[in-house]
């Protein structure tokens, strides 16, 4: 067997902004599935949504604001740097690059994962990765079709594979429901209503300060 490091998360998003949703996620996934760390990586551009309303430096920001208390979570800046379209692959092979002998974890919701296969090289994910599906309760999945085909041939029971292995296993694992929406959280602020508890109040402190989300 390759010899391995513990396996890191890596949980992507525009996080306009980052909330206790993500958070929790992140932080739920690394202690049940004993990761190293979790890098939350925001994204620069977002491809087949619509366009985030603060800029990739203050969703960076936010996210240095979220983490900077929690040792477990770290604000990944790669794809900021980068610039332009973002693709998950290329983030992963960047992370692999650097450290060849590590297992990464890419922690999707289930929404996501169900359309995983209209993702951008989305087979040469499975390559560098493992995938962690973060559901809630009386979720469903496919019978039939690709994701359905990928959950027989990849789904795993023990958490240990991830570990042993680099990359190529599916896990599904519970999170708790948190239902909080950034754009409920933008429209919160535009409004002028206090929008605490649901997200960090270093991130409302930092939006306050900065003016986003058309706060007065």
């Amino acid at each position: 067997m390759h010899q391995t490091h513990k396996a890191i998360g890596i949980l992507g998003g525009t996080f306009d902004p980052i909330h206790h949703g993500h958070l929790r996620m992140a932080l739920e996934l690394y202690e049940t599935l004993d990761l190293a760390k979790v890098h939350i990586v925001p994204t620069y551009k977002p491809l087949y949504r619509k366009q985030p309303v603060a800029s990739p430096s203050q969703r960076l920001e936010m996210v240095k604001c979220a983490v900077s208390d929690e040792p477990a979570l770290v604000a990944d800046d790669r794809e900021i740097l980068r610039k332009g379209p973002t693709y998950s692959i290329d983030t992963l092979l960047e992370l692999r690059a650097e450290m060849p002998d590590t297992p990464l974890c890419l922690l999707v919701g289930i929404d996501a994962f169900l359309g995983f296969s209209s993702w951008h090289r989305w087979k040469e994910i499975l390559e560098c990765a493992h995938l962690i599906v973060a559901h809630r309760p009386h979720y469903h999945l496919p019978h039939t079709g690709i994701i359905a085909e990928l959950i027989h041939e990849r789904l795993q029971k023990e958490i240990s594979f991830i570990h042993e292995n680099l990359s190529g296993g599916i896990l599904l694992r519970p999170i708790t429901a948190l239902e909080i929406s950034a754009t409920d959280i933008r429209k919160q602020i535009a409004l002028g209503r206090n929008p605490r508890y649901l997200l960090p109040d270093s991130v409302y402190d930092y939006i306050k300060k900065n003016g986003t989300y058309s706060i007065s």
